[in-house]
């Protein structure tokens, strides 16, 4: 975006203040949603008062930042392009500097809130540029043919006219330069271990050979065929390249990062260390340590383990919670009727929340979930359910093995899928999306775990506290959950500070938290296959106890009903929880606002 068009921007945000105002008032002083609330056509009362939504003033600005985002990224799609990070470098360092001219005083509660979301992401993102650097640092070695790669896609992207000939002799050079370190490669695995690079580095390595495979192939299709005289001298080269690129894709895969033919890729991850752990708290709005957020899961994990005995008690094991639980994960429905058991569940956690009314749940919502059975490939890697406005249910198949159905069977069973129809559907996900979708949505630039996976989470907690649970067997299946989501929070920092293997995670979930190993091998796969981001399974459980501190300080106190305290954030927007409570508190915010709510330790900030 040119000066000019940020100035444009600019004006009509600022214009905007008048018709907005500039009120600082928090949510929880104003005038609540659920009153006086229009009807929707199914006869449940809605949040759609639009009038008495408060509005950013920055809502466009937002949009305009994430669609041009989009825009760019569509447009340098090279990754490890030199270019890709310079064009973003400037992008970012643009939007600071058009952020420094708001004057941030006249701007309401939501327009500082989102100045200050938009200023933090901004931190991360130009932090990322240089931590990507550095990675392909590491790994440069291992990508001598990267550079030619990223050119050609590169050229294209500039829509520069191919030349057929010099396309050709670029493409055939590509074969020595990849054949060189193929070799080194396999002469260095003769010598011994030692001599190869680490698997971290490897695996990193492997990645980007496919990516930049993918970026190649798309490149060669977008000519091939169509200019004949492109085919005529590209095609043969392009053969060769190709097959030693796959060839070696197989050496990095086999000899660095030790996968076998026919094995599960080993689980190697990608440790970011205390700095990078660090930046990404700074971007959630944690002012934690790690350290104390270790110590907060320990606590966690202490009580989940006590209540695991009382529990266990109740089914007469004593205090043996492993036979219980070991008795919990045989009950389970017969194949076939697993569709059926997750439909009740999913009603009898909507009339629970409803008859309580801790929170609206428009007929709309309720009318449009739906379930869908997930494959067994996903399994793998995703053995328990996933949801949204579908639901998408793990449960063995007729071709799996023996062995594997009895696994799922076990790991699906009646209790435990109680413990996560409602985080998945309604009051979790499902009703989240929705409402995502309908207030606040360019909000959706700040994505974070921590509120869309710690509100789900935090459900689990609330219901538990409103007797949820009817059975010892269902609060061992909540119990489960609880623990494991603990366990996520140890074992995602000590990753990623060095000091816990993924085979030391595997073994923890299964002596610690009662997994099947099949399943705690494919949970700890996905945590750290780069698939997510290094904080993502530790923000469920820290999501939830902010949500959960936030309901103490302004439910507990009286200031909201449960209801208002709810559909407020649900209206919010996805945000760090910190910002959730400077939006419903009223909290004074300054440019320089930096993370300060200490919810880890009971402090307020």
């Amino acid at each position: 975006m040119g000066r000019k068009q940020w100035m444009i921007s600019a004006g009509l945000l600022v214009g905007a203040l008048a018709a907005v105002g500039a009120s600082g008032r928090s949510i929880a002083a104003a005038q609540m949603p659920g009153s006086n609330s229009l009807p929707d056509p199914g006869g449940v009362p809605v949040l759609t008062s639009l009038v008495r939504t408060p509005q950013s003033e920055l809502r466009e600005g937002v949009d305009r930042y994430r669609d041009d985002y989009g825009a760019l990224s569509r447009r340098y799609d090279a990754d490890y392009s030199p270019a890709r990070r310079k064009r973003f470098h400037e992008f970012f360092t643009g939007w600071q500097a058009r952020l420094a001219e708001l004057d941030f005083d006249r701007l309401s509660q939501e327009g500082k809130i989102d100045y200050l979301l938009l200023d933090h992401r901004l931190r991360y993102e130009l932090y990322q540029l240089d931590r990507d650097r550095q990675l392909l640092v590491e790994m440069a070695e291992l990508l001598p043919f990267a550079p030619r790669i990223i050119e050609l896609q590169e050229a294209r992207r500039r829509m520069e006219p191919v030349v057929p000939r010099a396309a050709a002799d670029t493409v055939a050079a590509l074969v020595p330069q990849v054949e060189a370190v193929r070799g080194k490669l396999e002469a260095a695995a003769r010598e011994g271990r030692r001599k190869l690079p680490s698997p971290v580095v490897g695996a990193r390595a492997l990645r980007a050979t496919q990516d930049l495979r993918r970026t190649f192939g798309q490149w060669y299709r977008a000519y091939a065929g169509y200019d004949p005289l492109f085919t005529w001298w590209v095609a043969e080269p392009y053969k060769k390249a190709e097959a030693s690129l796959a060839a070696y894709e197989r050496v990095l895969r086999e000899r660095v990062v030790g996968q076998r033919e026919g094995q599960e890729e080993p689980i190697v991850g990608d440790p970011i260390g205390a700095k990078g752990l660090e930046a990404d708290l700074a971007v959630e709005m944690i002012p934690h340590t790690p350290k104390e957020l270790v110590a907060l899961a320990e606590r966690e994990f202490a009580w989940c383990e006590a209540e695991m005995k009382k529990a266990a008690r109740d089914m007469g094991f004593g205090d043996n919670w492993k036979a219980a639980l070991e008795k919990v994960k045989t009950l389970h429905v017969e194949p076939g009727q697993q569709p059926e058991l997750i439909r009740k569940l999913a009603l009898e956690a909507i009339e629970f929340v409803e008859k309580r009314d801790l929170v609206t749940v428009p007929a709309l919502a309720k009318e449009t979930w739906r379930i869908e059975m997930m494959s067994p490939e996903r399994q793998k890697v995703s053995p328990f359910f996933t949801g949204g406005e579908v639901i998408s249910v793990s449960f063995p198949t007729d071709g799996m093995a023996h062995e594997d159905k009895l696994m799922s069977l076990r790991g699906n069973n009646i209790h435990f899928s109680r413990a996560t129809v409602q985080h998945e559907l309604i009051p979790g996900h499902h009703l989240q999306q929705f409402m995502n979708a309908r207030y606040n949505s360019h909000r959706y630039a700040f994505y974070t775990p921590f509120w869309i996976e710690g509100w789900a989470l935090y459900w689990e907690m609330l219901l538990w506290d409103e007797g949820f649970p009817k059975s010892p067997e269902d609060r061992i299946g909540m119990l489960f959950w609880r623990s494991h989501r603990a366990a996520r929070i140890l074992f995602s920092l000590n990753f990623h500070l060095g000091r816990m293997t993924p085979q030391e995670a595997i073994d923890f979930l299964v002596d610690r938290v009662g997994h099947e190993r099949a399943n705690a091998t494919a949970e700890v796969r996905r945590s750290f296959n780069g698939t997510y981001p290094p904080l993502y399974q530790a923000a469920y459980m820290l999501g939830g106890l902010q949500f959960r501190a936030l309901y103490r300080e302004l439910v507990g106190s009286g200031k909201m009903t449960p209801r208002q305290f709810h559909d407020a954030i649900l209206q919010g927007g996805t945000m760090p929880v910190e910002m959730v409570r400077a939006r419903l508190t009223g909290l004074p915010l300054t440019r320089d606002y930096r993370a300060r709510w200490t919810f880890a330790t009971g402090g307020k900030e």
